[in-house]
């Protein structure tokens, strides 16, 4: 696979090229700590060859983790067909007697769309620790089981017993839940952190896989069967996604962070040379595992569920950020996508184009352009993409309620065809800013977004805000445009103006960034909008100021652990001075915060 060069880079910056020779001649101590993992040690000692782009060991993890996404994806883009499907209108609807037809109250819709995101609210917060105790490799093994259990109870529900169809969808919420919470957790921790924002966002790009082969499942069986065929098969081949994922997973070894954090280092650091695709002896191995175990070091030994829960809060920039990661989670719901993919088929219900053809239509923009954020999250960064992409759904929006309320004829939508179009076209057009933005770069935020000591817990936090306004808007939509039409659009417009004012002052830049260094550049108050030009450190004063942030008295165990009580040895006897492992990295990447200054030469 591809990797990068620096030598193209190297010729148009002079003034790099004389940093990378100094850095190159910089010495430390040369101290081996335990586990292998060097704390010092010449920088020319170690192996600088340009990092591969990605590895097949990479791919693969990728592709498979990313299958919890599919599972989700695919649930989300089943029940919007099923909603328009005669034979699960008339074992699950309610009759009415002076039309003799079937139909779905508010109510009832409500609940069947809705609660999976009441389950998937309370997987995803159940998810957090059980993921600190038995790992991420087995929570997401676990969260496969529990979909099966889910699926087998709503398929099994019979006539007019449509609260079993409900309570299913309850069941398969709490692994639809736990998965979303455990996919970008176990991609930000085992990425390279090059390609880290990709990597999380291809989560985003299998949800939008699922939707789309659902809605072309649902199009066939719906055409060409009338009998329960036409929900239950889609249900049934609904089994085979959370097998493969289970199956699949047991074959991966757990993250790096967490085997390291439990004092598997070496196996941390075998996983980390796979992914990476390099030998032990290469700069980016050291240089990470070095900032892993500095921020281990800088903490206290975990002091039982509740009172590390509390800390988790007072930790420092720990509240801010978990709020942040909560506000952003509520306003990725906010945008208005799941207006479309959850009541798609109601909502073009009157447009001259089929229900089913429209939805085809929509998923299919979805997914395609969602390869158009993988590219945007490590070419332009998580900040202006996030940005751009809320003033283009804001355009979107603004333009597609007005059309609807003012311009279609909402009685006979025959009658204005031009309108019925031009509410599909900008429905489009916003799928294409969602899905290249907020979609999957949301998510991938949110996994950079927490130190390692509470990364589940508060990523289940900033989970749960995400399902909780997913099962909001899924209940209370069917009332709203019930009273408001098209005008709801207004609401969505107003929330994609917001959500980019809180994307530029709230959020850093994570692009090329370990997950380490985020930390530090929250803790260190970097101001958003400036966080594209921080330079992190040497590592010892990587170090040392991580200690003196947590205000901790630490010793080091012998596989890396660390143990809060007396400290063994001094931190004035490590070296003093070190390379700036940041910038001699991204030196030998061809990469780095420091370019822009650099293109001024």
């Amino acid at each position: 696979m591809p990797s990068f060069s620096t030598s193209a880079y190297l010729k148009r910056l002079p003034r790099l090229r004389r940093d990378q020779e100094k850095q190159k001649t910089a010495n430390g101590n040369g101290v081996v700590a335990n586990g292998g993992v060097h704390h010092g040690g010449d920088y020319d000692s170690y192996d600088h060859t340009p990092l591969p782009w990605l590895t097949w060991n990479g791919f693969f993890m990728g592709v498979l983790v990313s299958m919890g996404g599919f599972i989700f994806g695919y649930d989300t883009g089943q029940i919007s067909g099923f909603l328009g499907m005669e034979d699960f209108l008339s074992r699950y609807g309610q009759y009415n007697h002076k039309t003799g037809e079937y139909y779905f109250s508010n109510v009832r819709v409500g609940l069947i769309v809705g609660l999976l995101s009441i389950g998937t609210l309370i997987g995803a917060l159940i998810a957090g620790p059980v993921a600190d105790k038995i790992g991420r490799r087995w929570s997401i093994f676990a969260g496969c089981i529990v979909f099966h259990v889910g699926n087998i109870v709503q398929i099994a529900a019979p006539t007019h017993h449509w609260y079993q169809v409900m309570m299913g969808r309850w069941v398969l919420g709490l692994s639809v839940g736990a998965l979303s919470l455990m996919v970008p957790m176990y991609m930000a921790e085992t990425a390279p952190f090059h390609i880290r924002g990709a990597m999380i966002s291809t989560y985003q790009l299998f949800i939008t896989l699922g939707i789309f082969i659902a809605a072309c499942i649902n199009f066939v069986t719906n055409k060409h069967y009338a009998d329960t065929a036409q929900w239950r098969i889609p249900m049934g081949i609904g089994f085979l996604w959370p097998l493969i994922l289970g199956l699949g997973i047991l074959a991966f070894p757990d993250t790096p962070r967490y085997d390291f954090r439990h004092g598997r280092v070496e196996k941390a650091k075998a996983t980390m040379m796979r992914v990476y695709g390099v030998n032990e002896q290469h700069w980016s191995i050291h240089k990470e595992l070095e900032e892993i175990r500095a921020k281990l070091e800088a903490e206290t030994a975990k002091t039982g569920f509740i009172r590390d829960t509390i800390e988790m809060f007072t930790a420092p920039r720990m509240f801010y950020r978990i709020a942040l990661g909560v506000t952003l989670q509520m306003f990725q719901q906010l945008t208005g996508a799941n207006y479309f993919f959850y009541y798609g088929t109601l909502i073009f219900k009157g447009v001259s184009i089929s229900p089913f053809v429209t939805q085809l239509i929509l998923n299919g923009i979805n997914f395609g352009t969602t390869f158009i954020g993988l590219w945007l999250i490590e070419n332009v960064g998580r900040r202006k993409s996030l940005i751009c992409g809320s003033a283009w759904m804001f355009v979107c929006f603004l333009i597609f309620a007005s059309v609807g309320h003012f311009a279609l004829d909402r009685a006979d939508p025959t009658n204005t065809p031009h309108a019925s179009i031009a509410l599909i076209c900008f429905a489009s057009f916003f799928i294409l800013g969602f899905a290249t933005t907020w979609g999957p770069m949301v998510w991938t935020i949110i996994g950079e977004l927490y130190p390692s000591r509470y990364r589940a817990k508060s990523m289940a936090l900033a989970t749960a805000s995400n399902w909780l306004w997913n099962f909001l808007l899924a209940f209370f939509t069917n009332f709203i445009t019930g009273a408001i039409d098209f005008r709801y659009g207004y609401v969505f417009a107003a929330c994609n103006f917001l959500g980019g004012f809180i994307v530029y002052f709230f959020v850093l830049e994570g692009r090329n960034r370990t997950l380490e260094e985020l930390d530090t550049m929250y803790i260190e108050h970097v101001l958003p909008w400036r966080s594209t030009e921080w330079e992190m450190p040497a590592l010892e004063q990587f170090r040392k100021s991580s200690i003196s942030v947590y205000n901790r008295d630490v010793e080091a165990r012998p596989e890396g652990g660390v143990v809060s009580g007396e400290t063994e040895r001094s931190l004035e006897k490590e070296e003093e001075d070190e390379v700036s492992p940041a910038t001699a990295l991204r030196v030998q990447t061809g990469m780095g915060a420091g370019w822009k200054d650099e293109m001024d030469v």
